[in-house]
């Protein structure tokens, strides 16, 4: 029992420590136009969702919401988004260059930028790292109930940790979606354009397990959202 308790809070640190370094010095590879479309959203989108960060976050707890909008240097990687914390706290939208060549539009770009943004509003990490540690550990007490050695405890608490940290993965990325919806439009951009996006990548699904929700369904939060706006 106390290896598990030693491998649940190696776990946990390791939840705790959702880090990006920022990347090398390097030139991203992406045509101009698609560069001048990105650096205009950036410029748009990051002071509202900064004031509206400040608006919902630093009232309550002092949350830190000073963006760091950067663009992954490595030309192999998928079209991809994602919102991460560095070593200070201060939270990262990391864009590839996938993603910025892939929009069609800069309401695409806005949208995604402020539903990343709007993860770190929600408080999105956090909750899933708790929720992935809760998993972990459930999973882990009944392995070392059960009699499972230490392999199969090894096995329980990844599986736990997996099976959690999608527990609320769906209404976090709906909650996004929300909250991005207002952010893109604040900044002066289209949500509903910018959601059209979903149109062109493939649907998850609605599986168990499936992190994301379905794609119309994402589009349809969004139309309701900026309908009520």
């Amino acid at each position: 029992m106390r290896r598990f308790s030693l491998m649940v809070s190696a776990l946990a640190l390791a939840g705790c420590v959702t880090t990006t370094e920022a990347p090398p010095e390097e030139t991203p590879q992406i045509d101009s136009v698609a560069s001048r479309n990105f650096q205009l959203v950036v410029a748009q989108v990051e002071p509202v969702a900064e004031a509206l960060c400040r608006e919902r976050i630093n009232k309550v707890k002092g949350g830190n919401c000073d963006f760091l909008i950067q663009i992954d240097p490595r030309a192999d990687q998928p079209a991809n988004a994602y919102q991460s914390v560095d070593r200070s706290g201060r939270p990262v939208i990391t864009f590839t260059q996938a993603l910025i060549a892939d929009a069609q539009n800069r309401h695409e770009l806005a949208f995604v930028l402020g539903h990343e943004a709007a993860h770190h509003i929600r408080n999105h990490i956090p909750k899933k790292q708790g929720s992935a540690i809760a998993g972990a550990l459930i999973l882990g007490v009944l392995a070392a109930a059960g009699g499972a050695g230490s392999a199969g405890q090894d096995a329980a608490i990844r599986v736990g940790a997996a099976i959690g940290g999608q527990v609320f993965s769906k209404d976090m990325e709906l909650e996004a979606d929300e909250l991005g919806t207002v952010i893109t439009a604040r900044a002066g951009f289209d949500p509903v354009k910018g959601a059209e996006y979903f149109a062109r990548i493939p649907d998850p699904g609605n599986g168990v397990l499936s992190s994301h929700p379905p794609n119309a369904e994402r589009q349809k939060i969004v139309r309701q959202t900026a309908a009520a706006l």
